[in-house]
């Protein structure tokens, strides 16, 4: 759509139409001292090549890989992408599309989607898995929506401490407007897990879910078995969160253990790391509860000639249904992201994904190894993790500082989220690192 701007005549043709004589004959109610008087103290406007240099000039600031050896995670992971998938999401009919408004004509996406569908479920141990939503916070805060509306009496929803903390604001935000549900936070122990004991005492509140991390954001595995079964003797929704997907690759399902609801951020399968997104919501949960799971569902039929084909079968979209019966209204399919998540998922296949999870994990305790020995660092935690450790060190942030002047993005001050762990660094390790970028990061952070 073309934007031509109105001309002094069509002004005065519109003015006229409805009766003024001038602009400002529009705000005429407005009462003179509410109005702002002086002009707006906005530069002149910069011709087309000044304004490409200055772009250039913001843009240098950035400093990203590969001129920035990075080890932060924090919900955002450094992996490798196989050019196959850049290659497959680049494809005109795919890059083009947004969402199967007309299935009967979209069956090359829709197929597409069917099999993101069967793969997350396979993923996350469920038997049904929806058509993506935007990312793995948005995602979170869907599966509490969903807990309340299969537990309508419900006036609370527990929340492990241990989440991460965007994830955690984004549930908030979403309650703020919705009367009859609070948010309560579950505690952590000194290993890095949810507090039992906490936990067990919350429960008597008759909460509609719990919400736990898999790994939490300090990258421990929780006992999900254990927290699923206390959980739903109480009545609540188990609900498991995984920031780190790839952790899934090594991990049991969710599912397998005995969650209801299971959550991730896609990002790890095939998206790399850019300035906040786009990412991928995935979200799975059993086939009883989904008429109260939030997007769409794509399904498999055959038609009258007996030939395979992708339906939308079912929609409880605002933009299918109406809103006030929708189970989301902002939930979408994030095209291209589930579709290189499935080219990742499909050609690592369970094995490859599995031996790609097995080098993080090796990477990590690898990495902790040389931290201790060369800087003296300390695990905050004993808990199990995967690929995500957080260490003490002392004048962590003034180290972090110094590591990041010599190129290397030393992890995540966990002082920024947790003002007792003001001594401490979030590190993740993948297998992009290399010993070599290992022992580069040790001597950066080294006193």
């Amino acid at each position: 759509m073309r934007y031509i701007p109105h001309t002094e005549a069509d002004v005065a043709a519109m003015l006229s139409a409805i009766g003024l004589r001038s602009l400002d004959d529009l705000v005429a109610h407005v009462p003179q001292e509410l109005r702002r008087q002086a002009s707006l103290d906005v530069p002149s406007g910069l011709g087309e090549a000044d304004a490409t240099r200055r772009l250039e000039e913001l843009a240098t600031a950035n400093r990203v890989n590969p001129a920035l050896l990075c080890f932060a995670g924090a919900g955002a992971y450094p992996h490798f992408v196989p050019s196959v998938v850049d290659h497959v999401i680049q494809r005109s009919e795919f890059a083009t599309a947004y969402t199967p408004y007309q299935p009967e004509v979209s069956q090359g996406t829709l197929h597409a989607t069917f099999e993101f569908q069967t793969l997350v479920a396979s993923l996350l141990g469920l038997e049904v898995a929806n058509a993506s939503l935007y990312d793995g916070s948005s995602a979170t805060a869907e599966a509490v929506l969903m807990a309340k509306r299969l537990m309508p009496k419900a006036e609370r929803v527990l929340i492990a401490a241990s989440l991460p903390p965007q994830y955690r604001q984004v549930v908030r935000t979403y309650l703020e407007g919705l009367a009859g549900l609070e948010c309560e936070e579950i505690p952590f122990g000194a290993d890095g897990r949810v507090d039992r004991a906490a936990l067990e005492r919350m429960l008597a509140m008759a909460p509609a879910g719990v919400v736990i991390g898999y790994p939490n954001f300090f990258g421990v595995v929780e006992d999900l078995a254990a927290i699923a079964q206390t959980s739903r003797a109480a009545g609540a929704i188990p609900i498991s969160v995984t920031a780190e997907a790839l952790a899934l690759g090594i991990l049991r399902p969710p599912g397998a253990l005995g969650i209801d609801v299971a959550v991730a951020e896609g990002q790890s399968f095939g998206l790399s790391l850019s300035f906040g997104g786009p990412y991928l919501g995935l979200f799975a949960t059993r086939e009883r509860f989904v008429r109260s799971m939030p997007g769409r569902l794509v399904g498999e039929t055959l038609d009258e000639e007996g030939r395979r084909g992708y339906v939308l079968t079912l929609a409880t979209r605002e933009q299918h249904i109406r809103r006030e019966r929708a189970t989301s209204n902002i939930c979408t399919n994030q095209g291209l992201c589930a579709l290189a998540a499935t080219v990742y998922l499909a050609l690592a296949g369970r094995q490859g994904l599995r031996e790609v999870a097995d080098h993080n994990a090796r990477k990590a305790r690898y990495a902790l190894a040389r931290l201790r020995e060369r800087a003296g660092a300390e695990l905050l935690f004993s808990a199990p993790f995967f690929n995500e450790f957080a260490v003490r060190l002392p004048q962590a942030r003034r180290r972090h500082e110094r590591a990041l002047k010599r190129g290397v993005l030393a992890g995540v001050p966990l002082g920024d989220s947790f003002a007792e762990f003001e001594d401490a660094l979030l590190l993740c390790a993948t297998e992009v690192h290399s010993a070599a970028d290992v022992d580069r990061l040790a001597e950066a952070l080294t006193a």
